[in-house]
């Protein structure tokens, strides 16, 4: 049985919400609480382990658990990328060219060892570990690209986020009216998902002096976590119904046979 949520519209739309708010709360963590960038790092990389055991440890998908470990990697990532970036001294070019040779040397093994860099079905767990390992490092590279965008590039919070998405159009254009790999086009969207929900938390979180919108990490956390699990909870339903559709549908189709 399939493990990971299935890539549907809602997906991305929970996916951008969920990396939004791991923004947010890692800023939360990290800034607001001003635990700093390094013990931080250490507790979420704590709940990222335990939440991912939870997820190797499951023999089927659960959708609540699935996006507990992927909010665990971007609150993860998110200090992350601050401790490489700014505690650390790197700088968003350095940091991300690491991080980038990180991401593709995971995804070349996986490609070696598996024969396939495919999300739509992970089932055994060295398959996971793998999906896993770059889920985080992509969305650790999100956060320093978003930043880089954000802090450094002049385009500040707002053209960070339509220069993403505009990117993020061709990706859709691309996987409908090209031959590309639509895995390839997964993770490139996967990817680029990450500095957009980065740029959308600052956006919502920082100083109206700053370029943003001023609510702040806590009320911003909250009014996204919300929002999240309204999704994730109608996702699951719909993914259900859809499920038990298609039994059905081979059901019938089996009786046809046997009559």
């Amino acid at each position: 049985m399939n493990k990971v949520a299935q890539v549907t519209l809602l997906f991305w739309v929970i996916k951008i919400c969920v990396t939004t708010l791991g923004e947010t709360a890692g800023d939360l963590l990290s800034m607001t609480l001003n635990i700093g960038y390094a013990v931080s790092t250490a507790i979420l990389m704590g709940i990222f382990v335990a939440t991912a055991a939870l997820q190797l440890a499951s023999k089927s998908y659960h959708p609540f658990l699935y996006w507990t470990v992927i909010l665990a990697t971007t609150t993860a990532g998110t200090t992350m990328s601050d401790f490489m970036d700014r505690t650390l001294g790197l700088g968003y070019p350095a940091g991300a060219a690491i991080l980038i040779t990180i991401l593709l040397s995971i995804l070349a093994l996986w490609r070696a060892i598996i024969g396939s860099l495919s999300v739509d079905n992970i089932r055994t767990p060295k398959v996971e570990i793998f999906y896993w390992a770059a889920i985080l490092i992509s969305n650790t590279l999100g956060t320093a690209f978003g930043d880089f965008l954000a802090d450094s590039s002049g385009l500040g919070f707002e053209g960070g986020a339509i220069l993403i998405t505009a990117i993020l159009s061709l990706i859709v254009l691309a996987n409908y009216l090209s031959r590309i790999s639509k895995t390839a086009l997964f993770w490139a969207a996967f990817v680029l998902t990450r500095p957009l929900g980065a740029t959308a938390g600052d956006l919502l979180t920082k100083t109206h002096e700053q370029g943003g919108l001023g609510f702040g990490t806590v009320s911003s956390s909250a009014i996204l976590a919300v929002f999240v699990a309204a999704c994730i909870v109608f996702a699951a339903r719909n993914g259900k119904e859809h499920r038990q559709e298609q039994l059905a549908r081979r059901r019938a189709a089996d009786s046809m046979q046997n009559a």
